[in-house]
């Protein structure tokens, strides 16, 4: 495995052949109902060993362990290099893991409790916390795929997590970007669309709003009020407002059926970004305009895909 730069951009691609050999669930359901689930109860010897689990009444309720197809991989040198001043490159070093959210096979992230997707949030704190600990590891990336249109290959609920060498672009992007405001811009942002038509959902510690150039139709952000850089840096109070919030919004997306992403955005050790959370619902398929352009074109505008959110608030 190779994580490769492009020649002039700042624009990297994990090059990962082994993982063209993971299953596609989705395609055997739609031959044959039935077949094995790796992450369901009594299988638990057909993932890779287990890292960690929360247990209630003495079975297994969250458990993660080593992605058995991972993109990065913990051997290699971790450090960028260049054969010349076009071809940069590194081995793809880190680790990936999955989350499996929940033992029940019929139930997504939607239909867990609050209190069940408060302790899946605390284990994507904790992987955060305990991965950045390894040598070699920038950033940790949590990230969610449901569905088959968001890249989803078995339908058990679940999560990744992949730590790897490199802090992503995109968060390079934010944190430059927030930069040139001083302050930061997130907190007044958020403070504005709270009061604005593309406000969907707020409590004490959280507000959800459409985002003004949303890409994707339906995609929503969720903001701490608070300046928080990182979900390890919330108490018990906000966590529980968080999964209040996000099983609020996937609730919503649950009645119409809609595959999506969703990923963690924080600031790396000694940065400094506002953390949040971004759902990006795959409704559209980009083509070769948004392609072309990196410009995307939405045919739901974020003020309607707000008032679908809120419903009869």
């Amino acid at each position: 495995m190779e994580l490769r730069k492009d020649y002039i951009l700042d624009r990297w691609v994990i090059i990962a052949s082994e993982r063209k050999k993971r299953p596609k669930e989705f395609k055997k359901i739609k031959a044959k109902k039935g077949g094995i689930c790796y992450f369901c109860p009594g299988n638990e010897n057909l993932t890779p060993k287990e890292t960690g689990r929360i247990e209630k009444n003495g079975k297994w309720i969250i458990r993660w362990f080593p992605n058995k197809f991972p993109a990065v991989s913990h051997e290699g040198i971790p450090a960028i290099r260049s054969a010349n001043k076009y071809f940069t490159y590194t081995d793809a070093f880190g680790i990936h893991e999955v989350i499996v959210e929940t033992p029940d096979h019929n139930k997504q992230l939607a239909d867990l409790t609050e209190n069940h997707i408060k302790e899946i949030l605390n284990v994507y704190a904790n992987r955060i916390t305990e991965l950045s600990k390894t040598n070699g590891v920038k950033y940790v990336v949590i990230f969610k795929n449901k569905g088959m249109e968001a890249g989803t290959s078995l339908v058990h609920s679940h999560t990744q997590v992949m730590a790897y060498n490199k802090i992503p672009s995109l968060i390079k992007d934010e944190i430059n970007a927030s930069k040139a405001y001083g302050a930061c811009p997130y907190c007044e942002i958020l403070n504005i669309e709270k009061s604005s038509n593309r406000r969907v959902f707020e409590n004490d510690n959280f507000v959800s709003f459409t985002p003004y150039a949303s890409r994707f139709n339906y995609e929503i952000w969720i903001f701490p009020k608070e300046h928080i850089r990182n979900i390890t840096e919330m108490d018990e109070t906000k966590i529980n407002d968080l999964a209040s919030m996000l099983k609020k919004v996937l609730l919503k997306l649950k009645e119409i059926n809609l595959s999506y992403n969703f990923f963690l955005h924080y600031a790396p050790e000694g940065k400094d970004l506002h953390f949040h959370i971004e759902i990006c619902p795959r409704v559209a398929t980009w083509a070769g305009f948004e392609l072309a352009t990196n410009t995307t074109i939405n045919s739901v505008s974020p003020e309607d895909a707000a008032k679908f959110y809120r419903g009869k608030e």
